[in-house]
């Protein structure tokens, strides 16, 4: 398994795959320059003209709710509308939908107007969305945990999809298949848009690899958390210097280095 998604991630730099973000505010820098880190090529269209056409000849695409307005509300429609005609995959990450009702309701439209491939969130989000009790302050999830892989389990197997959801141990599950990923830092924790970042990078592997999304989910947050434990490495305790050392570690990732240091616990 693990040599699989080492060539997924060793596709992606091959494929330069394009992504169709439509994203966050505080972190739209860090997003495209985390996809250029990892191989890919991003590209942020929202405008309601012309998401719909660009979504035709994406390779990916990829929506955050995080600072949601009505004009992304209505690109994102329009391109999950697209991507639906042309079979692209669509990565959404449901940002503070167990605290803010509303973004739970946009997501069920999304999901009207196409076909969501996977749903990134953090633990709080995912628990929310498989309707349980989840704890989260704002976007910050909370949450202990209990109960993540049952609630990931049932989501996939609801919807038919891929769930991701990150915390100490990252759990990824489609409507067959369950992998814990124990690679990761806590730096993390200290900087803004990690959850927002390793979102894009499985946008990118799916895209490079589309018909693997499991697999491709689990090979980018491996990468990702392996070049947050060779920042810190190096960084020491300094989350400004972290930041910066995770995107040149991205960059330097290899599918070898996935074979030789990803944690992965996989289950039926």
């Amino acid at each position: 398994m693990l040599k699989k998604c080492a060539e997924i991630w060793d596709e992606v730099r091959n494929q330069s795959p394009l992504v169709h973000c439509i994203t966050n505010y505080v972190t739209i820098t860090d997003v495209a320059n985390i996809i250029l880190a990892g191989g890919a090529s991003p590209a942020m269209v929202e405008n309601t003209g012309e998401a719909y056409d660009f979504a035709l000849i994406a390779s990916a695409l990829y929506f955050n709710l995080g600072t949601l307005i009505g004009e992304q509300e209505a690109a994102m429609i329009d391109a999950a509308q697209a991507a639906a005609k042309a079979g692209r995959p669509l990565v959404i990450d449901p940002v503070a939908c167990g605290v803010i009702p509303s973004r739970a309701e946009v997501l069920n439209r999304i999901a009207r107007a196409g076909k969501i491939t996977c749903i990134k969130g953090n633990r709080a989000e995912i628990k929310s969305l498989a309707g349980m009790k989840s704890q989260a302050r704002g976007v910050d999830s909370l949450d202990e945990g209990e109960g993540l892989e049952e609630a990931c389990r049932f989501l996939a197997e609801k919807q038919q999809l891929v769930v991701a959801a990150t915390g100490a141990i990252d759990v990824v599950a489609d409507y067959e298949k369950l992998a814990l990923i124990h690679n990761g830092s806590t730096l993390f924790e200290c900087i803004t848009g990690a959850g927002c970042m390793v979102g894009r990078v499985a946008a990118a592997c799916i895209g490079a690899v589309p018909s693997e999304p499991w697999l491709a989910t689990i090979s980018s947050i491996a990468a990702f958390n392996i070049a947050g434990e060779k920042a810190a490495r190096i960084s020491g305790e300094n989350p400004g210097t972290f930041h910066s050392l995770l995107f040149d570690e991205l960059h330097r990732l290899r599918g070898a280095d996935i074979v030789n240091e990803a944690r992965v616990e996989w289950k039926d």
